[in-house]
């Protein structure tokens, strides 16, 4: 009892030295609900029936209310395309994880950006394509409240602000079979968030790589691993099971797709995938278990299929919920706070009063002497 006592105290003084570096994420995480505007919540990257257009789904904003104006003018949310990737598919384990594996992660490289700025009024206000693709034809994308495709008991019948935008496939020079696709959203210029393969950033032992470019991923994955700080060195420690490194983590975080195999996660991701049952099959439960506490605490099976389903043809997504429960954010008890503030102001009296008797002491010693 006492050495989860003592490890409780541990993790709360740094709870309280370090809130922003335990808690903070702009991803739009199931782990927690008070998300920041720039959070993405989905990735979707499938063929259309016809297999005539990659289809890429971008959602944001979850558990919305169907609102009337958004701060989203400042925000740019940008789909990146690497067409010409080196991938092998020979790896069972990171088949079944990441649909294949990157041979030369520190190599990957857009050869299509589409970037995509949205107004307030949630209506799309400009869109260009930069690259060296920058100048194939591409159909209008939507973009709109739409409801939220997670299948996910906590965001079911809630909105998310979607971009839909069809890709054909005879506009990409070379006819690409295999492709890297992953998501971004910039602030004033700078990245914020990062949305890769399903869940992956959602993961609190990923949070570090939403603001960095996927080639440098798994450097940084390497060096949380072999060279922590001393906070990812205590987070690993004493909370392995959110933030220890697991031994097939050395992987980018980016949606592989190809035309060769058939879709579905993890080879791009389908909207009717249940990617919480999925990456739990590959070891990472995290997700899969809130889902299933939150339906069984509304006395429910755990849902395995979007309520609302989906349209056949673009935009796919089916319409905006007009009765839209976003669910409620966790508090903590009163007892929980008053404990960690006293903790808090303790930690305070420690680092403050030595500096306060210090200085005291320094303003006696350099009074001048009386005559």
């Amino acid at each position: 009892m006492s050495q989860h006592f003592n490890r409780f105290m541990f993790l709360a003084l740094f709870w309280v030295l370090f809130p922003q570096t335990v808690t903070a994420s702009d991803h739009a995480d199931p782990i927690r609900l008070a998300h920041t505007e720039a959070g993405i919540t989905g990735l979707f990257v499938f063929p259309d029936e016809a297999n005539a257009h990659l289809v890429i789904v971008l959602c944001t904003h979850p558990s919305l209310e169907s609102p009337q104006t958004l701060p989203l003018e400042p925000l740019r949310y940008i789909l990146h395309l690497d067409l010409d990737p080196a991938l092998t598919f020979t790896e069972q384990d990171a088949l079944n994880r990441y649909g294949g594996t990157v041979l030369s992660p520190t190599e990957i490289e857009a050869d299509l950006e589409i970037r995509y700025q949205l107004s307030d009024d949630i209506e799309l206000q400009n869109r260009r394509l930069v690259g060296q693709h920058a100048s194939i034809e591409l159909p209008s994308a939507e973009v709109g409240i739409h409801d939220d495709p997670f299948v996910f008991h906590r965001f079911r019948s809630t909105n998310v602000v979607a971009i839909v935008q069809q890709i054909p496939f005879d506009q990409l020079p070379g006819d690409p079979k295999h492709f890297l696709v992953w998501a971004t959203t910039e602030r004033f210029g700078k990245q914020v968030d990062h949305a890769g393969r399903a869940l992956r950033t959602m993961l609190p032992r990923f949070n570090f790589l939403n603001t960095l470019h996927p080639s440098q991923h798994v450097a940084a994955i390497r060096q949380q691993h072999e060279a922590p700080g001393v906070l990812q060195d205590v987070l690993s420690t004493f909370a392995s099971p959110f933030f220890a490194i697991r031994h097939y983590d050395f992987a980018p975080d980016v949606v592989i797709y190809s035309r060769t195999r058939p879709a579905g996660y993890p080879n791009g991701r389908l909207l009717t995938d249940d990617v919480a049952k999925l990456c739990c099959e590959q070891g990472d439960c995290l997700l899969y278990e809130v889902s299933l506490a939150d339906a069984h605490a509304d006395h429910l099976p755990r849902p395995t299929t979007n309520p609302q389903g989906f349209q056949p043809d673009f935009p796919y997504l089916a319409s905006a919920n007009d009765q839209s429960m976003p669910p409620e954010e966790p508090h903590l008890r009163t007892r929980t706070i008053v404990l960690l503030a006293s903790i808090g102001a303790s930690v305070a009296v420690l680092f403050v009063l030595p500096w306060i008797l210090l200085w005291k002491s320094h303003r006696r010693g350099s009074k001048p002497p009386l005559l």
